[in-house]
């Protein structure tokens, strides 16, 4: 009797080299045999001369075996043995001898409890046991790999570590669950793998890992094999202020960036500045300028540059471009220790259709629908998330959960919002299906987003959500108790659209657009909202902030001062991209740095300054930050001032007599002798004007401190009169505590 027929069945060798056998881990590796008198090893290996088996504890050879086939099938009784024991194989190439621990004498590494809750749809560490994760198992140091493929027909890991031959290591499969796994023992950090998948029909495609935490630029796109070190984090203290904070009450003004376009380096200007070079010049121009918070574009890896990262295949993977995941753990662990939070922009909205990614990933529409009127986004060509199905939840839960965990993130920002809430957004009434109540709502995306918020917030007090959301759905910062999305903040597009429409109408028409300006607040208290001048505000054609607004370059710079002394005066949280705390002329380009030369021109510098010293007062007067999103928090002193482009409004914190008001002059006229009410009688100074000749302007400004009179004006009890500066906004306070100017 032959080998072959002895511990092989032929059929069962013809299935294993055609890729049909199902149950490998059945056939291939140690096996009691003759009803457990005697043990056999198979194992297969091409092209292998010879391989011994070795006993892994004294490395005493116990067996040869024998070869069944050309194409690298290999088997062996195992000497008076009975009992299976960790071996190795020490086989034998034409030019080299390996010893490898062959990874079919393994058993499964999944925990029945893990699984349980990933089916379910609530595992929040999915990335413990899936993608690629350092194990040591009976005593031996490896990798095990595991993958969600429930209509595979069979899974193999391919990678440096195997010559990319796909039948060198098949996954184990586990039916009840959809889960493939193997456990490696001969591999190293950093080589490159993927996922070879056979679908039921035949068809075979190569995917990367969706779980992987480490990936290769575009075009190979490989996952890779993470290294075991850990990161001493050095900011226990910031975690423990930060879970007794009250964020709401606080200043919040954030820095949005994009880290590829914020400064780059080389002759050429193309290198990417690493987060060494970051934790440098980035951490300290942001604490410098006094922002509390710095939002990341997203930086989970992604082969297009131009998608700017909204496009990302490898959601826990944080991109190659300015180093690996220690160093930006180490660039939010420095800014913590200088007292600035950090934010990562989140894409849970869609997901693109890279081949390599998560399309059709076994075959079926595994993470996305099926069908097209739910699964694919007309606006970007993307796919939308299947979130009613329990696994692909668990696998963005276990994302934000990955983040802020692992990173240490101070919370997310989810980019659109709106086209996971509505089925119809975007679509014509024939690309969209209604829910099973008739409506347009997606139900199953509006409870995906009330339980990540409750689950986020639960895990990690004193984190933010926020919701980019552009519509007037009710409740996106109402708590999920109350039927709310359960958002910490919605950032106010109404605000961003009005007002923006304002500053780019000629000051002579300004008074037909007065109502741009004021309206916000009819609605300013009804979430929890952080005003943006985002990235979308300056690209596709849209140019920057700066040329946005009418007029000469005097014009320009002092209305675009103004404008931002009304929004950090404005209730709501901050938030600026980039380049416009500045002023840069140019629209903003991903594959470019920031024009920063322009700080050598005094116009652009003033504004720099003026933001800088906005954020400081912002900082320092609780009035302007304390009730942000409640009504008492603000009262209107003038609104209808059309004629003038004039607005007074009065800010209040918790101490009543510590307010702060506000004139914005959107016209070029100078008002002297103009009357202002007050809550208060105190002595009042300016405490900043955007005219200031410091930021550029014509230094129409209000020296000293002026004593209240007892004149009612503007529904106050007492008042004033100040000179008005031209395109101008100045603050005023019953302090006498000047910021330096």
């Amino acid at each position: 009797m032959t080998v072959a027929t002895q511990y092989v069945e032929q059929a069962s060798a013809i299935a294993l080299l055609n890729g049909e056998y199902n149950d490998v881990f059945s056939l291939l590796g140690m096996h009691s045999i003759n009803d457990a008198k005697a043990l056999v090893v198979r194992c297969f290996i091409p092209g292998a001369l010879s391989i011994d088996v070795l006993n892994a504890n004294d490395l005493r050879k116990v067996a040869s075996l024998e070869q069944v086939n050309q194409q690298g099938l290999f088997a062996g009784k195992i000497g008076r043995r009975v009992k299976p024991f960790h071996y190795l194989l020490r086989v034998q190439y034409p030019l080299c001898e390996q010893l490898i621990n062959d990874p079919y004498q393994f058993d499964s590494l999944l925990n029945p409890d893990d699984v349980y809750l990933f089916g379910e749809g609530s595992q929040l560490q999915t990335y413990h046991f899936q993608g690629a994760n350092w194990r040591e198992h009976h005593g031996v140091t490896g990798v095990h790999f595991c993958v969600w493929a429930p209509n595979a027909k069979q899974v193999s890991v391919v990678g440096d570590f195997n010559l990319w031959d796909k039948k060198r290591h098949i996954l184990r499969h586990h039916p009840g669950s959809g889960l493939w796994d193997i456990f490696i023992a001969d591999v190293e950090p950093d080589q490159h793998y993927k996922f070879a998948i056979c679908d039921v029909h035949g068809n075979e495609m190569i995917k990367s890992d969706p779980y992987a935490v480490a990936m290769q630029p575009s075009p190979h796109n490989a996952s890779k094999i993470p290294h075991v070190d850990v990161y001493d984090w050095q900011d226990s203290q910031w975690l423990t202020e930060r879970a007794n904070s009250q964020p709401h009450s606080q200043p919040m003004s954030i820095y949005e960036v994009q880290l590829a376009s914020w400064r780059r380096n080389g002759e050429d200007g193309q290198d990417y500045t690493d987060y060494g070079q970051l934790i440098a010049e980035l951490v300290p121009y942001v604490k410098e300028m006094g922002f509390t918070h710095l939002q990341l574009m997203p930086i989970s890896e992604y082969p297009f540059d131009g998608s700017w990262g909204y496009q990302p295949v490898g959601l826990f993977a944080p991109t190659y471009r300015f180093g690996d995941a220690n160093g930006l753990k180490a660039f939010i662990d420095e800014c913590h220790q200088q007292g600035v939070a950090v934010l990562l922009d989140w894409v849970p909205a869609h997901f693109p259709r890279d081949p390599h990614g998560l399309v059709k990933f076994d075959g079926s529409c595994l993470y996305e629908h099926e069908d097209p009127r739910r699964g694919e986004h007309p606006d970007w060509d993307t796919l939308i998330y299947n979130y009613g199905r329990a696994e692909v939840r668990s696998f963005l839960y276990s994302n934000a959960y990955y983040w802020l965990k692992e990173f240490h993130f101070d919370g997310l920002r989810l980019d659109a919002v709106s086209s996971m809430l509505y089925l119809d957004y975007s679509r014509t009434a024939d690309q969209w299906i209604p829910n099973e109540l008739g409506g347009r709502e997606n139900l199953q995306a509006i409870s995906f987003l009330q339980e990540l918020n409750a689950r986020m917030y639960q895990c990690f007090p004193g984190i933010n959500m926020i919701a980019e959301e552009s519509t007037a759905w009710p409740g996106v910062t109402q708590a999920t108790s109350n039927n709310g999305l359960g958002f910490g903040f919605k950032w106010n597009m109404g605000w961003m659209n009005d007002t923006l429409r304002y500053i780019s109408s000629d000051p002579l028409f300004r008074r037909y657009h007065h109502g741009e300006l004021t309206f916000s607040l009819v609605y300013a208290f009804t979430e929890q909202f952080i005003l943006s001048l985002s990235h979308d505000e300056v690209v596709h054609g849209k140019g920057s902030l700066l040329h946005k607004i009418p007029g000469d370059d005097w014009q320009k710079f002092a209305t675009l001062r103004a404008y931002y002394g009304f929004m950090w005066a404005h209730p709501g949280k901050k938030l600026l991209f980039m380049g416009n705390e500045f002023a840069q002329r140019n629209e903003w380009n991903h594959n470019q740095s920031l024009d920063w030369h322009l700080l050598n021109y005094a116009p652009h510098q003033g504004v720099q300054d003026w933001v800088r010293d906005l954020n400081l007062c912002y900082q320092q007067y609780p009035a302007l930050h304390q009730h942000d999103h409640q009504s008492e928090g603000f009262q209107w002193l003038d609104c209808n001032n059309a004629d003038n482009n004039i607005l007074v409004f009065c800010r209040f914190g918790i101490d009543k007599k510590q307010p702060v008001v506000i004139v914005v002059n959107m016209s070029p006229q100078v008002y002297h002798h103009f009357r202002i009410g007050l809550p208060t009688d105190q002595p009042y100074s300016e405490i900043l004007n955007s005219d200031h000749r410091h930021y550029g302007g014509s230094h129409v400004v209000n020296d000293g401190t002026y004593e209240t009179q007892p004149t009612q004006w503007q529904g106050m009890p007492y008042s004033l009169e100040i000179t008005v500066p031209p395109l101008g906004c100045s603050l005023w306070a019953p302090e006498q505590h000047e910021l330096p100017q």
